[in-house]
């Protein structure tokens, strides 16, 4: 299946935390699951999704999904994930695995935190007595650790870099974004950076040390931001420390995401009707499961959906795409009368897009040709025609009329 735009979410953390079983239950992509370090080895690659109420109910019509799934009036929107290796102090000097997790995050576009707020990991990813670990304390690690491997990669070029740039032979933020283009980073993240930093983009020569650091810290916030989640909900101490992490500068979701593992592979077996991020599930073949089975299933039920809402794995993924990326969901169709493409299926494309992206650069995405020779688009709710400047809404349903088209 298609993704509609391309974006992609890591999920990190420090070994032991629950990182390859949230990515396992986010994706139900086989991920090697156990309770020591490095587990994963290799990064694992999977497709999971967005969840978001389709625009169908509202034009009272049944819609024919292609590149997406609708599930009883909920579109299910496919992204792609990253697993990346565990993370352990030091990794930004090559230690562990760090080498090839810092790799693999250069080319996410936001980062999912997998941190074990019962604090029964210690800061080596080893299993430790709920409590005793300080789970503030991985937050930390991990913006270090990412902002000296940032900085390492600066350092290399720096001084010829800032000397260049006042010499005004080159733009400094153009210098920058050649650097850093293998690692998803544009030149308005670099612009932001430098005005967050409080620097002067004219005089990087002048810089101190300490200068150099907060720019490299304000880059890796705005180029590489991160979600918290605050994993092993249900353990002793973690609600505490979930109601610490609330408090930090980051959206934080409580979540368990043994429990949302649980559940979606028993909706594979046809075990219980469950969609992912709902608040509850009904056993739709109770003779087939066990009492330990049942049992289990109760305590997901009572101790965390119905105590909070959701697993919050979807919850995480949901606003990593929707509050980290701010994203919009857009449907393009081609006739507008039927809201359909030109086999008649009706709203068969769902698509994530950047919040600003225009009636072309939509048309770009939906195919190359139809942005080149766009026209207009129609708005079907009030069949309003906009230009190539209209900046679409999230929910927008848009017909997109190009030369071609006409032709």
């Amino acid at each position: 299946m298609q993704k509609s735009y391309s974006k992609l979410l890591g999920i990190v953390g420090k070994p032991n935390t629950g990182k390859s079983t949230f990515f396992t239950a986010a994706t139900l992509a086989h991920a090697e699951i156990a309770s020591y370090p490095f587990t994963t080895i290799k990064p694992n690659r999977g497709v999971g999704y967005v969840r978001t109420p389709c625009v169908h109910e509202e034009f009272n019509i049944k819609d024919t999904p292609v590149n997406s799934l609708c599930l009883d009036g909920i579109r299910l929107i496919p992204v792609d994930f990253i697993d990346c290796a565990g993370l352990v102090p030091g990794a930004w000097e090559g230690r562990g695995l760090g080498n090839q997790f810092l790799d693999e995050i250069r080319k996410a576009d936001a980062l999912i935190h997998i941190i074990d707020a019962s604090g029964g990991t210690d800061c080596e990813g080893r299993i430790c007595k709920p409590g005793e670990h300080d789970p503030l304390e991985d937050v930390k690690f991990l913006e270090h650790e990412i902002t000296m491997w940032m900085a390492n990669i600066l350092k290399r070029d720096w001084a010829k870099i800032a000397r260049t740039a006042e010499a005004e032979t080159s733009d400094l933020l153009s210098m920058l974004e050649e650097r850093l283009s293998g690692l998803a980073i544009k030149r308005s993240h670099i612009f932001e950076a430098v005005k967050k930093a409080g620097l002067n983009a004219d005089k990087p020569a002048s810089w101190s040390e300490e200068d150099f650091l907060r720019f490299v810290d304000a880059l890796r916030q705005i180029a590489k931001p991160m979600l918290i989640v605050a994993n092993k909900i249900d353990m002793p101490t973690a609600e505490e420390n979930f109601e610490r992490l609330k408090k930090l500068n980051y959206l934080v979701v409580p979540s368990c995401a043994e429990a949302e593992l649980a559940l979606r592979r028993a909706t594979e077996k046809k075990l219980i009707d469950y969609r992912p991020g709902d608040c509850n599930f009904r056993m739709s073949n109770p003779e087939k499961l066990t009492e330990n089975q049942i049992r289990a299933l109760e305590t997901i039920r009572e101790k965390i959906l119905l105590k909070l809402g959701s697993s919050g794995v979807q919850d995480a993924v949901n606003m990593a795409f929707f509050k980290l990326l701010s994203m919009i969901t857009v449907y393009p169709v081609e006739d507008l009368e039927h809201l359909s493409d030109h086999n008649g299926r009706v709203l068969p494309d769902a698509y994530l897009v950047p919040y600003g992206t225009t009636a072309r650069q939509l048309a770009y995405i939906v195919h190359t040709e139809l942005g080149e020779s766009f026209i207009y688009a129609v708005e079907a709710r009030e069949r309003k025609r906009v230009g190539e400047d209209y900046i679409v809404k999230d929910r927008d349903v848009l017909s997109i009329v190009s030369a071609k088209k006409r032709a």
